[in-house]
C-alpha cells in the first residue's frame, strides 16, 4: 500500500520539479540578460561622470516626446501581460491569448515608434558613420553609438518577445495552455520592460539644461 501511495505521488513530485528546474532556468537568463545590459548602464554610467556635459548635449539631440510615447506604450502592454497570467491562473486560455495578443500589438507599434524615431535620428546624421551629421568625433559620438547599440540590443530582446507572446496566444486558443510557459514568456517581456525604463532616463532625460 504504501509503495503504490508513493508511486501514485510521484507524478505530481516530477510536475513541480520540472515547473521549479523551469523557473530557475528562466530566472538564470534573466540574470544573464540583466548583467549584459548592466554593462550598457555602466558604460554610459562613466561616460556621463567623465564628460558631464558632452554628455548631456548628445542627450538632447534625442526625441523626447518619441522616448516618453514609447514608454507609455511598452507600460501598458506589461500591465496587459500582468493581466495575462492573472487569466491563466483563473484557468482563461482565451482571454490570455487576446491579452497577449493585445501586448505584442503595442510591442509592434512601440517598434514603429523607434523605427521612426530612427530614421529623423538619420535624417539629422546622428546615426555612426552618416556623414555631415550634427555630432562629429569624441564624447557626443561615443553617446550615440552607446545609445544606438543600447536600443538596438533593446529592439532585439523586444523582437523575440512580441514572437513569443504571439506563439503563446495561437498555442491557448487552440486549447494548450502551460500556466509556467505563460508566467516564463511574462517574466521576459517584464525585462523588456524594465530594460526600457532604466533606458529611457540614462539616455533622454539626461539633458543639458
Amino acid at each position: 500500500m504504501s509503495s503504490a501511495g508513493a508511486s501514485a505521488e510521484e507524478p505530481g513530485r516530477d510536475l513541480a520539479h520540472e515547473r521549479d528546474i523551469a523557473r530557475l532556468g528562466m530566472l538564470l537568463f534573466l540574470a544573464s540578460e540583466v548583467m549584459l545590459f548592466g554593462g550598457l548602464f555602466a558604460g554610459a554610467f562613466g561616460l556621463r561622470l567623465a564628460h558631464p556635459a558632452a554628455y548631456g548635449a548628445a542627450s538632447s539631440q534625442l526625441h523626447l516626446w518619441l522616448g516618453t510615447a514609447n514608454t507609455a506604450v511598452l507600460l501598458t502592454s506589461s500591465l496587459l501581460v500582468a493581466l495575462a497570467v492573472d487569466a491563466a491562473k483563473r484557468d482563461k486560455p482565451k482571454s490570455l491569448a487576446w491579452l497577449f495578443i493585445a501586448a505584442a500589438a503595442l510591442g509592434l507599434l512601440f517598434a514603429a515608434i523607434k523605427g521612426s524615431e530612427y530614421w529623423l535620428e538619420y535624417r539629422e546624421g546622428l546615426m555612426p558613420g552618416v556623414n555631415g551629421g550634427a555630432i562629429g568625433s569624441g564624447p557626443q559620438r561615443l553617446f550615440m553609438d552607446l545609445y544606438f547599440v543600447a536600443t538596438g540590443l533593446h529592439a532585439v530582446h523586444l523582437s523575440i518577445g512580441i514572437a513569443l507572446l504571439v506563439a503563446l496566444a495561437v498555442r491557448a486558443l487552440a486549447g494548450h495552455l502551460d500556466r509556467v510557459v505563460a508566467v516564463n514568456v511574462a517574466l521576459y517581456w517584464h525585462l523588456v520592460d524594465i530594460v526600457w525604463i532604466f533606458l529611457f532616463p540614462t539616455l533622454y532625460l539626461a539633458r543639458a539644461s
